[in-house]
């Protein structure tokens, strides 16, 4: 089977996945304790692998996660926030959660650290649209409260899937929920930074997220070291590629 028959095949299972539960959904049943949990169970199992499959592309990841309503946040929310950037980056930035700028306009990174994470990637020689900015959560936690452990767990086989579509050289992980997420790790951040880390094969940095050094000011040096860090790998490997 080719790789655009799989993914039609991944699409079409997504979409009876989906539609099957939206209408136990519109039928009030939630799969409590006394409703059909094997069904819904199974259905999400093969959701999930689909998205884990690494056969989708972005648009279809997109469509699959729809009016996502996984977990709680959905009440709060105003709209889900994707990701925004290049499908062929190779260099992918991955915050924690949208804030209020982002829940009002759909776009990660559209705030005051929003602008700050823009003047970072100028900083290192590339524009916004050149690479893929994205976060672990898809939906605002109330009053941008920290994520919770079953929040992440809903949303994490969406960013999986990001991350397979897009393929990228270098992660940044910005802050230390995306670092934890990503590598699994309960190692503080301070810990964790100045050296590479491998996620699935693809080189991984891990540095303080944009709205922490607006706190923070005074840690903004330590950032741009581990900026010009980030630069000197990427342009090592995106040197290879041309070779």
């Amino acid at each position: 089977m080719s790789r655009k028959d799989s993914r039609h095949e991944a699409a079409d299972l997504v979409k009876k996945t989906r539609d099957f539960l939206e209408a136990q959904r519109q039928l009030g049943l939630d799969f409590v304790r006394g409703t059909p949990e094997a069904p819904a169970c199974d259905q999400a199992r093969s959701e999930r692998e689909v998205l884990l499959s690494g056969t989708l592309s972005l648009e279809e990841i997109r469509q699959v996660l729809g009016d996502c309503r996984r977990c709680k946040l959905h009440a709060h929310r105003t709209q889900v926030v994707f990701g925004v950037g290049s499908p062929q980056a190779d260099l992918v930035f991955v915050g924690e959660a949208p804030g209020a700028d982002e829940d009002a306009q759909g776009e990660p990174f559209v705030g005051r650290a929003g602008q700050l994470l823009t003047r970072m990637i100028e900083a290192i020689g590339l524009k916004r649209e050149q690479v893929y900015i994205c976060n672990v959560l898809k939906s605002r936690p109330p009053n941008n409260r920290t994520p919770e452990p079953d929040e992440i767990a809903a949303c994490e086989p969406f960013l999986i899937a990001q991350l397979k579509a897009i393929q990228p050289k270098l992660i940044c992980a910005l802050g230390a929920i995306a670092a934890a997420n990503l590598l699994k790790t309960k190692v503080p951040l301070s810990k964790l930074r100045g050296k590479f880390h491998d996620y699935q094969g693809i080189p991984l940095l891990i540095t303080y997220h944009p709205a922490y050094l607006l706190r923070n000011p005074n840690e903004k040096k330590s950032a741009w070291q581990d900026l010009q860090q980030l630069q000197r790998e990427y342009l090592r490997l995106t040197s290879l590629a041309v070779r």
